[in-house]
């Protein structure tokens, strides 16, 4: 009787929806919501049928991979010997009830006293073919529980589309889609710096261009400095304020920065401020994003004296704009595709200024440490496992914990278009231009 009556209540409630849908679809969108954008498949099948499959194979998943616990004791005595064995009732942590997202689903493991999260990270792959999901990841908040996320399908296959978004504030631009199905934010103002690493044809150059479009529409200074003849930043050249293409024209040019935060420094000292963002804003200075491409250029000596000399300005400059630069509106983004201990301390000074990490496909297991390995070694183990046909796919840091992400493609064409659309929107700053061709002179 009871059934019956859900039953007939559930059917008119959907018959009155459907009914009444031209009425509420229009309020629904005016207020912003689309209910035709929710994943309706996987909240109506795919969710049920995850949730009883996870529940049905839990016991038998915990006790493979040695994720349960016994309630007797392993040793017993016979006669004047002590056996040692496993006991035949193991007991699995208790699962607790699943608890929907957009893109799959979250559960709380409560763990057994004595047990530890290191036999859960390492059992995750299990779960994934015994669950039939496409990724899951453990993080424990607290102490003797775990947060279990479940993605059900890779949101990061096939072409990634630029959705109408709300206007992001200064410095912030979106670049593509992560993992879980949200917009990929990258905010200069929130991490003030970024490595970014991949090997060649990852996607690196990718994000770079994605990165570089959405910040040339900003009132903000563009510098570059590709070393590889300006290939990949010679695109924007129209809307940088200055491109340095050699070795000698970036010292000039980063010369030419540590003279222009020493200025913002003065300025900040006489305004009595600690930074330029409390200046008033008709004083303010624009803000500088410097993009490194290739930063293994810089480091790299032949052996001459010129070129070491070079190398080890190069390193200094850096490595100063890097520490003083956040609060006096300047940014660094450097990328490479092989960023490894042997170019030297000064990068590894470098990278622990670099708080935002963003890691392609990589070629050696080094370089994905160097990126993420003060972050967590799960991340460095996903970098790796990036195949060749993930273009695009990154490992970076969101919230201040890693996830996937795949950054939007940028043509050629929409990249110089993009740019000359934007040129007006150029600072100008004779004093890096004037650097970069004293550099370049010099050399």
């Amino acid at each position: 009787m009871v059934w019956s009556l859900v039953v007939w209540l559930a059917s008119a409630a959907l018959i009155l929806g459907v009914l009444t849908q031209r009425w509420w679809e229009p309020w629904l969108l005016k207020n912003g919501f689309n209910w035709r954008s929710l994943p309706l498949r996987w909240y109506l099948v795919g969710f049920p049928a995850t949730a009883l499959r996870m529940r049905w194979r839990w016991k038998q998943v915990c006790q493979i991979n040695d994720l349960s616990i016994t309630r007797k004791p392993t040793r017993a005595v016979v006669g004047d010997l002590a056996v040692r064995g496993t006991a035949l009732k193991p007991v699995a942590p208790r699962l607790g009830m699943p608890r929907v997202t957009r893109t799959g689903l979250v559960v709380r493991v409560r763990l057994h006293p004595g047990q530890t999260p290191r036999p859960f990270l390492v059992a995750t792959e299990a779960l994934e073919h015994a669950w039939r999901v496409q990724r899951v990841r453990v993080t424990w908040p607290r102490r003797g529980e775990l947060i279990v996320t479940v993605t059900a399908a890779d949101s990061l296959k096939g072409k990634t589309e630029a959705a109408p978004r709300p206007a992001l504030p200064l410095l912030a631009a979106r670049v593509g889609q992560i993992e879980d199905g949200g917009a990929w934010e990258l905010n200069l103002r929130r991490i003030p710096h970024w490595l970014v690493v991949g090997a060649t044809r990852s996607g690196k150059s990718t994000l770079l261009a994605a990165w570089v479009s959405r910040l040339a529409s900003q009132p903000v200074a563009l510098v570059g400095i590709d070393c590889k003849g300006g290939m990949e930043l010679g695109l924007f050249e129209p809307r940088l304020s200055a491109l340095a293409c050699t070795r000698a024209e970036a010292v000039g040019l980063l010369g030419a920065l540590v003279a222009e935060i020493e200025s913002r420094m003065a300025a900040c000292r006489a305004a009595g401020v600690r930074s330029v963002w409390e200046l008033p804003e008709t004083e303010r200075p624009s803000p500088v994003v410097v993009l490194v491409d290739e930063i293994a250029e810089l480091y790299l000596s032949d052996g001459s004296r010129v070129s070491r000399d070079e190398a080890a300005q190069c390193s200094t400059m850096l490595l100063r704009l890097a520490q003083l630069g956040a609060g006096l509106g300047l940014h660094l983004i450097v990328a490479g595709q092989r960023v490894g201990a042997e170019l030297g301390p000064g990068v590894t000074a470098l990278r622990a200024q670099l708080s935002g990490r963003i890691a392609h496909r990589v070629n050696d297991s080094a370089t994905a440490e160097m990126a993420l390995g003060d972050l967590s070694p799960d991340a460095v183990a996903v970098a790796q496992l990036i195949t060749e046909d993930e273009k695009g796919v990154a490992v970076t840091t969101v919230g201040g914990r890693w996830m996937r992400a795949r950054s939007e493609l940028t043509t050629t064409e929409q990249a110089r278009a993009t740019a000359v659309e934007n040129a007006h929107r150029t600072p100008q700053m004779p004093a890096l231009v004037t650097a970069v061709a004293e550099g370049g002179k010099a050399a």
